[in-house]
C-alpha cells in the first residue's frame, strides 16, 4: 500500500467519522424537535475554556426540568458568535428522560454541530478523493 494510499484512507475513515457523528447530532435535535420540553434557561456564568485557538468563553445556561431539578449545561455549539451574555433569558429545549440533552433553541446552537461536522467531514472525503486522484 502506497503512502498516498494510505493518507487517502486514514482521510476517508476521518470523514465516516465525522459523518457519524453528524448524523447522530442530527438525530439528538429531531427528536428534540418531535418530543422535547421547552422552557426558559437563564445564562448564569461564562466560563473560560482552552481551545484550539486559544482561549474561550462558553456560557452556563441553568433552567429547571419538570421535576423541578435545577439543570446547568453549555451548549455544544462554541467559537465567534456563540457566546451569550450572563443574566440573558433564552428558550431551551430538553428530552425529559435525559435534561442533559438540553440544547438552546436556536438554529445556530441547535444545528450549528450538525453542520460543522457535516463540512468537515465533506472535507475530509474531498481531501481523500483528490489524494486518490493525484496518485
Amino acid at each position: 500500500m502506497s503512502n498516498g494510499t494510505l493518507w487517502a484512507v486514514l482521510c476517508a475513515v476521518v470523514a465516516v467519522l465525522l459523518f457519524g457523528f453528524a448524523w447522530r447530532e442530527a438525530a439528538v435535535v429531531r427528536r428534540l424537535r418531535r418530543g422535547g420540553i421547552a422552557t426558559r434557561g437563564v445564562v448564569v456564568d461564562n466560563t473560560q475554556v482552552a481551545d484550539d485557538d486559544g482561549h474561550i468563553w462558553v456560557p452556563v445556561i441553568a433552567f429547571h426540568d419538570q421535576q423541578g431539578h435545577r439543570v446547568e449545561f453549555s451548549p455544544r455549539m462554541r467559537g465567534t458568535g456563540m457566546g451569550l451574555a450572563t443574566g440573558r433569558e433564552v428558550p431551551v429545549v430538553y428530552d425529559g428522560r435525559h435534561p442533559q440533552t438540553a440544547r438552546v433553541q436556536v438554529w445556530r446552537h441547535m444545528m450549528g454541530p450538525a453542520v460543522s461536522l457535516l463540512l468537515g467531514g465533506m472535507a475530509f472525503l474531498g481531501a481523500a478523493i483528490l489524494i486518490v486522484l493525484k496518485n
